[in-house]
């Protein structure tokens, strides 16, 4: 199976580059997975599509202001994303420019000293404050890269769920981030079970696939736990409405290990057989990307190829801050 064999054409003026002016405004495709049909709708209808019964689980992580500034002792400038950290494994950053392994890097009077460049712009650094703390004082949010612009002061809002909670991740479960507390309230008041894991979306959402076959592509691992209360509401779901990739991961790594809590490593392409999720709620994914793959693993290419067609002929806004798919 090649990398290849997942790739669309995503014209750069269907890239949402900044969040609506309204949480919640944007659209929702809606795909019947087992007869490929299609609905336009919206997000704020999301009750509408769900039923009495229904599990929605959601990921309560918090994105982290993890995107910090930095200078060479010559007045050069570089960008780290801190990345998580779990225990007593050395702290990894991703940087942007060109460092060597013991450059010593500042952040107003604080220093970072890079101890391993790893590669693929990943390096081990140590510094005298731990750099979660550095990243809460001194961070600002950690926007994709392919939006090309600063964070604002607004971004620091919208790119975070409305029930952030647990602080973790180098970047925003996006298939969240236009749910609104107004909306939470329509689908409990229909009936629908709303629970929560947690997932601290790491380092393998930056990193490209570099293999040109999908199956030696190998997944970084990332911090998770799934509560008791949630995995009891799971059991005995009529049907289990996953919010976005991360969460669609976690629990089918939980179905093949039984494991609630720890390091997650599972990737998902076609040909996978889910065990756990029945529909998925998911943003609009960049071409031959992982989370691209797992979208086309849970509704079938074919499928799912022609609704990223419909939704560019229809001028949808695609990646982090886009419209979404609900697919069942």
């Amino acid at each position: 199976m090649l990398v290849s064999d997942y790739n669309y054409d995503l014209p750069e003026e269907r890239i949402a580059k900044f969040p609506p002016e309204e949480r919640g405004s944007t659209r929702l495709l809606v795909l019947d997975r087992k007869t490929g049909a299609i609905q336009d709708s919206y997000y704020r209808n999301l009750d509408e599509f769900l039923n009495s019964g229904d599990v929605l689980v959601l990921n309560d992580t918090r994105v982290m202001q993890s995107r910090l500034f930095c200078t060479l002792p010559d007045g050069r400038k570089r960008e780290l994303v801190v990345l998580e950290k779990h225990g007593d494994e050395p702290q990894k950053v991703m940087y942007r420019g060109k460092l060597h392994n013991e450059d010593i890097l500042s952040i107003d009077n604080n220093k970072v000293k890079i101890v391993k460049i790893l590669g693929n712009g990943i390096a081990e650094v140590e510094s005298d404050i731990p750099l979660a703390q550095l990243a809460e004082k001194y961070g600002t949010v950690p926007l994709p890269p392919y939006l090309h612009r600063e964070a604002t002061e607004d971004d620091k809002k919208r790119y975070q769920t409305v029930w952030a909670k647990y602080d973790g991740s180098a970047a925003a479960p996006t298939a969240s981030l236009n749910m609104t507390d107004e909306l939470l309230a329509r689908l409990k008041k229909k009936g629908v079970i709303i629970k929560y894991l947690t997932l601290h979306v790491g380092l393998g959402t930056f990193l490209p696939i570099r293999s040109d076959k999908v199956e030696e592509h190998k997944m970084h691992s990332e911090w998770f736990n799934i509560p008791e209360d949630t995995l009891a509401e799971i059991k005995k779901a009529k049907r289990v409405v996953a919010v976005g990739t991360t969460v669609a991961r976690t629990l089918e790594y939980y179905a093949k290990t039984g494991k609630t809590s720890g390091e997650d490593d599972i990737f998902i392409y076609p040909g996978y057989e889910f065990e756990i999720v029945d529909a998925l709620l998911t943003n609009y994914h960049a071409p031959k990307s992982t989370v691209l793959m797992l979208a086309a693993a849970f509704a079938g290419w074919e499928h799912l190829k022609k609704a990223y067609e419909h939704a560019i002929a229809e001028k949808y806004n695609f990646l982090s801050y886009g419209d979404s798919m609900l697919i069942c």
